[in-house]
């Protein structure tokens, strides 16, 4: 386990933890949960605010609200907007900063790369925006048109559109079911009250994660994160315990799409568990054994042969249970069906066979190196703590590397076994028109 090392005092802020070079608090006034990781001499950093709150906590009727909102939080407050003068990307943007957000199953984050002696600007900001969202009916209804036109671009992409169509397929009850975008007819009815009563239910400091990550001075940037968060009261978050909702898969499911454009392909999804269990790491190695690299199982049984043009495997690290996908593209249906096969027979030879400690042993490798590799930097460091912070725990990314370490060749064919079953498999097909 990570090394846990001592942790310095700030006045307003309980000490938490220390775990692989972050240190994490919370502060007193409202449990705004912040992660200092101090990391090199230059003096960049990134400011990133992680809000528990995704595509996972909507309900019929209001999906694609985390979304829409993440597109208004750009439009702004009463301080920094387009009436005032002063929109956030200009003013960002005018500081050498680069500034985003993502919308994801489990989570919202905004983020700011900046020069770190403009950290105090990015930290106001965004204490600014968490309460102060002007959701201006002028602006909801120009942004719904763009929105509206990026649903429809997906539509209109067989592969997103192949992916979108599996996960609605392989849910009945839980949220995962609805694509991250929303579905039409809820985006063309939101209203700026609708966006308020879902803005007023989940952004509050005690919902939130502060990361900053590079070159900074840590007793500035607390004193400066506590005056400008620190007087935004806590409220009581709806607690949506969605992980025992979805009733167990009882048979394999099959869906066909079919449009113009594109290549034959694949989609196989099987259930599962949580980011948080036992048996992750060794789902996660096992798809890096299966799909990465020419020397791959699948890129040998696949690629090599000419059966497919594409492949890939993966597997979801979410909040709750979620899905081991494959995918793979070929240039005929012919050879598609001739592909699923091959997939067929090596997930099988994955649940009869041992795998080989040797293979491990380089898998592993070229995972570490590949971690390691997507960690250099301070915003490539904090979209991974992202996803660890949206699965529920922030050292899933500090743990991430020695829990891998720690995966067996019995451990991966116990999970083959206890996950690749056809009763608990979704298989989607899409077929050019």
């Amino acid at each position: 386990m990570p090394k846990k090392d001592s942790m310095t005092a700030f006045e307003g802020y309980t000490s938490l933890e220390k775990e692989g070079g972050i240190h994490a608090y919370r502060l007193d006034s409202n449990g705004l949960e912040v992660l200092l990781a101090p990391s090199g001499r230059a003096p960049v950093s990134t400011f990133m605010i992680t809000y528990k709150v995704g595509s996972r906590d909507e309900k019929l009727g209001e999906t694609g609200a985390t979304h829409f909102l993440e597109h208004m939080m750009f439009k702004g407050t009463a301080k920094y907007s387009k009436q005032s003068g002063n929109t956030i990307f200009n003013v960002l943007q005018s500081k050498g900063a680069q500034v985003n957000a993502t919308t994801w199953n489990d989570r919202t984050n905004y983020y700011e790369m900046v020069p770190s002696e403009h950290l105090s600007l990015a930290i106001d900001i965004e204490a600014d925006r968490m309460r102060n969202l002007l959701l201006a009916p002028n602006e909801v209804a120009s942004e719904k048109t763009v929105i509206l036109n990026e649903f429809d671009r997906g539509e209109n992409e067989p592969i997103r559109k192949l992916i979108h169509s599996v996960w609605s397929a392989a849910y009945v009850a839980h949220p995962y079911q609805h694509p991250t975008i929303g579905w039409r007819k809820d985006i063309e009815v939101v209203t700026p009250e609708g966006l308020r009563s879902f803005y007023d239910r989940y952004y509050w400091p005690n919902n939130a994660t502060v990361s900053v990550i590079g070159g900074f001075d840590s007793n500035q940037v607390m004193a400066e994160i506590r005056d400008a968060f620190g007087a935004i009261p806590s409220q009581v978050i709806p607690v949506n315990d969605y992980a025992g909702l979805e009733p167990a898969q009882q048979g394999k499911k099959e869906i066909e799409v079919h449009m113009v454009g594109g290549m034959p392909t694949i989609m196989m999804g099987y259930k599962i568990p949580d980011a948080n269990h036992e048996d992750l790491p060794a789902l996660h190695v096992l798809s890096i054994l299966l799909s990465n690299g020419k020397t791959s199982r699948f890129a040998r049984k696949l690629i090599d042969k000419g059966l497919a043009t594409h492949q890939s495997a993966g597997a979801s690290m979410f909040r709750d249970p979620g899905l081991f996908t494959v995918l793979v593209m070929s240039k005929t249906a012919e050879d598609l069906n001739k592909a699923r096969a091959e997939v067929s027979a090596a997930l099988k030879q994955v649940q009869e066979a041992i795998v080989d400690s040797t293979e491990l042993t380089r898998v592993i490798k070229k995972l570490k190196a590949h971690t390691l590799y997507a960690r250099d930097g301070s915003f490539s460091l904090a979209s991974e703590l992202n996803e660890a912070i949206a699965a529920g725990d922030w050292k899933l990314y500090t743990r991430f590397i020695e829990r891998a370490e720690a995966v067996t060749p019995e451990k991966i064919q116990e999970v083959a076994v206890r996950y690749f079953a056809e009763r608990n498999l979704t298989v989607g097909t899409y077929f050019p028109a």
